[in-house]
Formats: C-alpha cells, sequence, structure tokens
C-alpha cells in the first residue's frame, strides 16, 4: 500500500501544474483562474448553479504585486476573501430552505432575508472584518497558544529554552503542526465536514485531469489522486516550516524583548511573530512553487512530501455526483477565460450570472489547455 501511494506521489510531482486552483465549498467547488472566478453547487433538487465572474485583482491593478514575495501575500489575503464569499453562496444556495426558516422565526422578512444573503455574496468591508476575525483566531490558536505552551514547558521543567535559541522555535513549530492535525482530525468527523472534504478531493481530481490533459469526464477523474502538490494544505506545511527557521534565525540576530519582564518579553515575541507571518507566507509561496516548478528535484520531492501526507486528512474520495459538480467549476471557468479572452483584459468586462445545468453535460465545450495556464 505504501509502495502505491508513494508511486502515486512520484508520478504526480513529475508533471507540470496550472495556475488554476480551487477550494471545497458547502456541496461544492469554488474554481479560480487568473481571470476567472466560479462557484458550482449541487443545488437540493440535484441541479448544479454555476455563479460566474470575471476575476479583476489586486494584481491586475498594481503590478507590484505580481513580483516574488509580494505575489504570495495578496494570494493568501485574496485566497481568504474568495473562500469567504464562496462559502457565504453555497451555504445560500445549499441550505437555503433552512437558512430562511431561521430568519423568518427571528423576526426578519423574506425581503430582509434576501437582501442580506445577497449582502455576503460580495466581497466588502464585512468580508474582510470576516477575514480579521478569522486572522485573529488563527493567530491565537497557531501562534499564541504555541508560544505559550513551549514557554510553559521551559518554566515547568527548566530546560534553558531561550528565545534566541532554535530549541525554542522547533518545539513552537512541533505544537503548532500538532495543534493543527488534531483539529483537522477532529472536524473531519463532522459529517458535513467530511463532506467538503470530499469536494476537496473531487476539486483535486478535475485539476490533475485538466493537467493530464484529458477531456473534463467524471469517468477520467475518477482515476487520479485526492493528493496534489499545490493543494492549501502544502502550503500550510510549508508555512509552518518556514516559521521555525525564520522564526529561530530572526531572534538569535535581533534581541527581542531584551530586557523586559518574563511574560512581556513573550508577549513582544508574539506580537512580532504574528506581524511577520505576512512575509513568511510570501516565502512559503515561494517555495511551493519553485518545488513545482522543479518536480524531479530530489529536495523538492522531499520538501512536498509531508504536504501530500496532510492531504489523507484533508481531502476523502468523492462520489461520481461530486466529482460532477468540481468538473463543472473547472469548465466553466476555462469557458470564461476563453470566451473574453481575460488574459487581455485591462479591466473588468464580464458581469456576474448565475445559471442552473441539469447536467456537466449541458455546458459549453472549450479548447483551452494545460499550456494556456502554466505557472
Amino acid at each position: 500500500m505504501l509502495k502505491k501511494i508513494l508511486f502515486k506521489i512520484i508520478n504526480i510531482l513529475a508533471k507540470q501544474y496550472t495556475s488554476i486552483g480551487g477550494q471545497a465549498v458547502i456541496e461544492g467547488v469554488m474554481m479560480r483562474s487568473p481571470n476567472a472566478f466560479v462557484v458550482a453547487v449541487r443545488k437540493p433538487d440535484g441541479t448544479i448553479r454555476l455563479r460566474r465572474d470575471q476575476w479583476f485583482g489586486l494584481s491586475k491593478k498594481f503590478d507590484f504585486l505580481r513580483k516574488p514575495f509580494f505575489r504570495g501575500v495578496v494570494m493568501l489575503v485574496e485566497t481568504m476573501a474568495n473562500g469567504i464569499v464562496s462559502l457565504n453562496y453555497s451555504a445560500n444556495i445549499a441550505m437555503d430552505e433552512e437558512l430562511k426558516e431561521e430568519a423568518l422565526k427571528k423576526g426578519k422578512t423574506l425581503e430582509q432575508y434576501e437582501a442580506e444573503k445577497k449582502k455576503k455574496e460580495k466581497i466588502d468591508w464585512g468580508t474582510f472584518l470576516t477575514i480579521a476575525g478569522s486572522f485573529a483566531f488563527g493567530m491565537g490558536l497557531f501562534v499564541f497558544v504555541p508560544h505559550a505552551a513551549t514557554a510553559g514547558l521551559d518554566q515547568l521543567f527548566d530546560l534553558n529554552w531561550d528565545l534566541d535559541g532554535f530549541a525554542f522555535h522547533f518545539v513552537d513549530g512541533v505544537i503548532k503542526a500538532c495543534i493543527f492535525i488534531l483539529y483537522i482530525w477532529i472536524i473531519g468527523f463532522i459529517p458535513d465536514i467530511r463532506r467538503v472534504f470530499q469536494y476537496h478531493g473531487a476539486e483535486h481530481k478535475s485539476i490533475s485531469t485538466f493537467e493530464a490533459g484529458e477531456e473534463l469526464k467524471v469517468e477520467n477523474a475518477k482515476k487520479y489522486t485526492t493528493l496534489h502538490p499545490r493543494c492549501g494544505t502544502s502550503f500550510i506545511f510549508f508555512l509552518l516550516f518556514i516559521s521555525i527557521i525564520i522564526f529561530s534565525v530572526l531572534f538569535t540576530i535581533i534581541p527581542i524583548g531584551q530586557g523586559l519582564p518574563l511574560i512581556l518579553k513573550h508577549l513582544s515575541a508574539v506580537v512580532v511573530k504574528i506581524l511577520f507571518m505576512f512575509p513568511v507566507a510570501g516565502i512559503s509561496y515561494e517555495i511551493i512553487k519553485l518545488a513545482g516548478k522543479y518536480p524531479g528535484n530530489p529536495a523538492c520531492r522531499a520538501l512536498s512530501f509531508p504536504g501530500m501526507m496532510l492531504q489523507k486528512l484533508t481531502t476523502k474520495e468523492p462520489d461520481e455526483k461530486q466529482l460532477e459538480v468540481a468538473l463543472s467549476s473547472i469548465k466553466a471557468v476555462l469557458a470564461l477565460e476563453e470566451k473574453y479572452n481575460l488574459k487581455e483584459a485591462k479591466e473588468k468586462i464580464v458581469s456576474l450570472e448565475e445559471v442552473d445545468i441539469e447536467s456537466i453535460n449541458a455546458m459549453e465545450s472549450t479548447n483551452s489547455t494545460l499550456k494556456d495556464f502554466l505557472e
């Protein structure tokens, strides 16, 4: 079994990768190309709702944001914004009746419910407030808690782990990884989350089908693995790995919190770590791109392997209906790119639209190939 898994991973790492990526949502998949943004959701009546729009992000407006290290930070912020909008949208479609009933019970009118639903489906200041809240929760769970736990272990057992030494940041990183793995493992038992993980697997399979140059059909996608090197799960591994190195070097060079009382010293260290998470994300993004660009390099394979193994927790084998939704999302993205030549667009030229389809067979064909979207 292990040899089979390793063989699949080596085959994946020997390929070229597309600049198209996605995210699993509630009963669906969000797919984004450099210039198009689609959310495909399976409705309760069995049809597929497609939310299609042009993506005209920050890097289109400001050239310097496409440069190395900047682009990783932009990718992180835009992915969070896309993810929140997509999750809200998919919940509104897949759980419309339950959400409507709950709103009416709270005394809201049908008009108020519809207005609030549409508001959640747009990127506005509310979206960025949600991002800020999510960021604060993430920093608390994955920065403050591991740091406090490491400092506590140091004090409890008198281990002499100084902030300017490697040991403190290594243990801190191990605790972060353990918290992340435990968190993912626990939520994986929730039935609704398990279905999201199945759609995550379907997203990977659909992208792999496109990268293999095969027709985007359920029969073709079924044979591919649920693992993919460019997954956000792998990005998180790089984030953890790089943070250990960066913080070990940073705290050695700069005596952060020196002369302050112990608690204030550690609090100042936590603040510095939070501030440096965006640069760390930028570096991590460049490394994951490098690993994809040189998949045959043994060092790149070794770097990618732990992230691929983490995906065993965040992806599950999808059924055919879930694969159909994921394939519909990538076909819709490709069709938008090709129909409107969005690569050459200097401004937003496509308006958001929603369409329902009975099956993937109702979708228009596309002549787009991997070479049109190589990273």
